[in-house]
């Protein structure tokens, strides 16, 4: 049997960190959150809304230097989904601000100006794709505009005039940034496949005989088709199941190449997602 609170946090992983409790009980039993929740494995973020206790650590530490929470713990705190949950708490503090070495081992400081327990979202979109690797950089900018935190034109217009060191990379997650992945997972694969030179667009839509579908990502030109597949979303519905074997061997017998990848394959197996992507260039 599974301790409750390792299959908390699995399922956590899973859902980017961040869940709603509906999203928790497809998951779960009430049994299994109420002791995940005792156990300080997760909290609760707001009002229906669970995440890691690092979100929480993250608005301490915040506190405790009289700064900002940023990057990534803001991402958290504005209850986003993302890629990897952060090792130590971002913190933005004025560059007049003295912090002792002790103090950076423990959290990422970062000194540039910032108000407020919390950077805004926009700010907090772009603090992350200066700073984060592309694939985590783009799972936040997606998650922003998925929830209709940040606006895309907005976003991109923001991008543009920002200088300075990871500008580049501001701009090229911006314009990449896409509120139809339907998740973390779906972003990070969509990072790769972008960073091997695909050209894959997010819930692209193909038409089936007698249906239209819309794979997570879809390279029109190279008629090719890339799922991110949840073992946990099959498993809590046969219909969704049978759905997907339907549409994967519709695409198939049409003529389009559908390759799957699991989520230990996109976060943990990357160069061999990267090899098999790179057999379609």
């Amino acid at each position: 049997m599974i301790p409750e609170t390792i299959k908390a946090q699995d399922v956590m992983q899973e859902l980017g960190f961040v869940a709603t409790r509906a999203q928790l009980l497809e998951h779960l039993t009430r049994r299994e959150i109420t002791g995940a929740l005792r156990q300080g494995h997760i909290v609760r973020l707001g009002r229906g809304r669970f995440g890691l206790r690092s979100a929480h650590q993250a608005a301490q530490a915040a506190m405790r230097l009289s700064g900002t929470a940023s990057h990534l713990s803001a991402a958290q705190l504005h209850g986003w989904p993302i890629a990897r949950a952060p090792a130590r708490p971002w913190v933005t503090v004025p560059r007049s601000r003295n912090v002792p070495a002790s103090v950076r081992e423990e959290m990422h400081v970062v000194f540039a100006p910032a108000v407020g327990r919390v950077t805004d979202p926009l700010r907090t979109v772009l603090d992350c794709a200066r700073k984060l690797p592309f694939d985590e950089a783009l799972s936040v900018a997606d998650s922003a505009l998925r929830a209709r935190d940040v606006d895309k034109a907005v976003l991109v217009e923001a991008a543009a005039q920002a200088r300075g060191p990871g500008s580049v990379q501001i701009r090229r997650v911006a314009e990449s940034a896409s509120g139809l992945s339907a998740n973390s997972f779906e972003s990070c694969l969509r990072a790769i496949a972008l960073d091997v030179g695909l050209d894959v667009i997010a819930q692209h839509p193909i038409q089936l005989p007698g249906r239209l579908v819309h794979p997570d990502l879809v390279d029109v030109g190279r008629r090719l088709v890339l799922e991110a597949d949840s073992y946990r979303h099959h498993r809590l519905d046969i219909r969704v199941f049978q759905q997907d074997l339907w549409r994967y061997t519709s695409l198939t017998v049409a003529d389009w190449t559908v390759l799957r990848f699991g989520h230990a394959h996109v976060m943990s197996e990357r160069d061999w997602v990267r090899a098999c992507l790179r057999t379609y260039l």
